[in-house]
């Protein structure tokens, strides 16, 4: 319960102060604002954009879905492709994704609300497919170990660069970064050892050049330099306010994060970078709610933000009503 109170007093802190960033959608279609069509994905959890597919963004289900990863097409929001992974174990609880620059897509099966009550988690590997179309790929189970106990964590990333994978656990206390080995090894543990702080996180990006780490909570996102392994200054950045915020990646480009969120028919929001990718911001940009030295909230598409607001609204005051039928 107190974990569901912070976030609602959080939520209630935000509509207070007004800090809803607005939305902006790409004109040209393409890696766009979208909601998810597939009535199968209930709890979309992690979302990573098509390196070779352009618009296209995979994503999965947190827990209880099997060993399946969709790709969306964000032009429709309408899945193209469900890839079935075998020879790995039945997951558990399903995270994170994230391309590699290997051309693999890594699944992160790194949750664990006990928060330490599994001493390991897997990440799976499987090439990210050349043609899309529902297929049964063999993907390649890895076992994972933090070198100071066993956690929980919602976040993975792979660095574009070097290839290396990256977990943020997660903590409403704050959390740490933890870095994996050079190589992923199969058939051996992988130990992943803690680099760097972070706040509470539910999901995480590199930028595509790999010079910026995002990390999102439910409320909030933070930009990091990230060099030689390890996180350098930070900046806030505008996020939609969403009803279960968790997941974030960037477009291929580079030009705009795309903020998703769980739930049926669930929304992926795009926000500008300012000055990121090879497109040039959204001439509406300067969106409602973006604080001094946040990111350009970008777009005029303030509905949704609103309707958002309104929604959440309407879950924290019921929640306090409860709270104080029990007290």
């Amino acid at each position: 319960m107190r974990s569901l109170l912070t976030v609602s007093a959080a939520a209630a802190l935000l509509l207070v102060t007004g800090a809803v960033p607005a939305s902006a959608d790409d004109g040209d279609g393409a890696d766009r604002s979208f909601t998810i069509e597939d009535s199968r994905i209930t709890e979309s959890s992690g979302l990573a954009a098509s390196t070779i597919h352009p618009g296209i963004y995979w994503t999965h289900n947190d827990s209880e879905d099997g060993p399946y990863v969709y790709a969306v097409d964000s032009r429709t929001g309408k899945t193209v492709a469900t890839i079935t992974m075998k020879g790995v174990g039945e997951p558990r609880d399903v995270e994170a994704i994230s391309i590699g620059p290997d051309g693999n897509v890594y699944v992160g099966d790194i949750g664990d609300n006990l928060d330490g009550s599994w001493d390991h988690v897997w990440i799976y590997r499987f090439p990210e497919p050349k043609r899309l179309a529902d297929a049964t790929v063999r993907a390649t189970q890895f076992d994972v170990t933090y070198a100071d106990g066993a956690r929980n964590a919602e976040a993975m990333m792979v660095h574009p660069e070097t290839g290396r994978v990256y977990i943020a656990s997660k903590n409403e206390d704050g959390g740490g970064l933890y870095e994996g080995p050079e190589k992923l090894t199969a058939g051996a543990g992988n130990v992943f050892r803690r680099v760097g702080e972070v706040p509470w996180v539910t999901d995480g990006a590199f930028s595509p050049d790999g010079g910026e780490l995002v990390l999102r909570s439910y409320f909030s996102a933070r930009r990091y330099a990230f060099e030689d392994g390890r996180l350098g200054e930070d900046h806030a950045v505008s996020v939609p306010l969403q009803g279960q915020s968790e997941s974030v990646t960037y477009t291929a480009d580079g030009s705009a994060m795309m903020f998703g969120s769980e739930g049926e028919h669930s929304e992926v929001v795009r926000v500008e970078v300012e000055g990121g990718g090879s497109k040039a911001p959204s001439p509406n940009g300067g969106g409602g709610g973006t604080s001094p030295g946040d990111e350009d909230g970008g777009g005029s598409k303030t509905g949704t933000a609103t309707g958002g607001a309104v929604a959440v609204a309407v879950v924290v005051l019921a929640l306090i009503a409860a709270r104080r039928r029990r007290g």
